[in-house]
C-alpha cells in the first residue's frame, strides 16, 4: 500500500501535462480560472464536504483534532518534502498563515511514514504559523486523486469553495480575492 500510495504521489508532482486538462471544468459546472502566472482555481467540487481528516503530529504522534476548525475557513495543503513546487509554496503559505487571521492553513505531508523528514524540513525552516501534519496513510492523496502540490479552500462550514492542483503565489491580488469568497467580512 505504501508503495502504491508514494508511486500515485510521486507520479504526480510537479506535472505539466495534465495542467492543461484542468483548464476546463465539465459544461456543467464553473471552468477553472487561472489567476496570471498561476495554477487553475478548479471550482468542480464546490460544495462537497472536508473528507476525513486523520493526520498526525510527526513529533508526539497525537492525532489531529478536526474540531478545531468549527467555525473557521480552512486552507488545506497537500505536499512533500520531496516535491519541489511543495517546498516553494510552504514559506508563502506560512506569510499567508501569519497575515490572514481569519483562515486556518492546514498542511497535510505526504511523506508516507517518514515523520522525522517532515520535522527537520520544519526546524530547518522555522516555521512559526503553519503546523507539520502528516496524513499518515495517504488517504487524501487519494482521496484528490494524486499530484502535488493540492491546495482545497474550504469555508467555515467544511464545503469546498475551490481547488489548485500546482503551486500558487499565495501573495498574488488575484490570489487573495479568490481567497476572500471563503472569508468572512472584517
Amino acid at each position: 500500500m505504501l508503495a502504491a500510495a508514494s508511486a500515485l504521489l510521486l507520479g504526480g508532482c510537479d506535472r505539466g501535462a495534465s495542467q492543461a486538462a484542468q483548464e476546463t471544468a465539465p459544461a456543467t459546472r464553473e471552468p477553472a480560472q487561472k489567476p496570471k502566472g498561476a495554477a487553475a482555481i478548479d471550482r468542480t467540487h464546490a460544495g462537497e464536504p472536508i473528507p476525513k481528516l486523520a493526520l498526525i503530529n510527526p513529533a508526539t504522534k497525537e492525532p489531529f483534532d478536526p474540531a478545531s476548525l468549527a467555525g473557521k475557513p480552512v486552507l488545506l495543503n497537500l505536499w512533500a518534502t520531496w516535491c519541489a513546487p511543495c517546498v516553494k509554496e510552504m514559506p508563502l503559505l506560512e506569510a499567508l498563515a501569519g497575515e490572514e487571521r481569519r483562515l486556518k492553513v492546514l498542511t497535510a505531508s505526504q511523506d508516507l511514514g517518514q515523520p522525522d523528514k517532515v520535522l527537520t524540513y520544519f526546524e530547518r525552516e522555522q516555521f512559526q504559523r503553519i503546523e507539520p501534519w502528516l496524513d499518515k496513510e495517504g488517504a487524501l492523496g487519494f482521496h484528490f486523486g494524486g499530484g502535488l502540490p493540492v491546495s482545497v479552500l474550504y469555508d467555515a462550514k467544511g464545503r469546498e469553495v475551490w481547488r489548485v492542483s500546482g503551486d500558487l503565489d499565495w501573495g498574488d491580488p488575484e490570489v487573495r480575492g479568490a481567497l476572500d469568497e471563503a472569508l468572512p467580512a472584517t
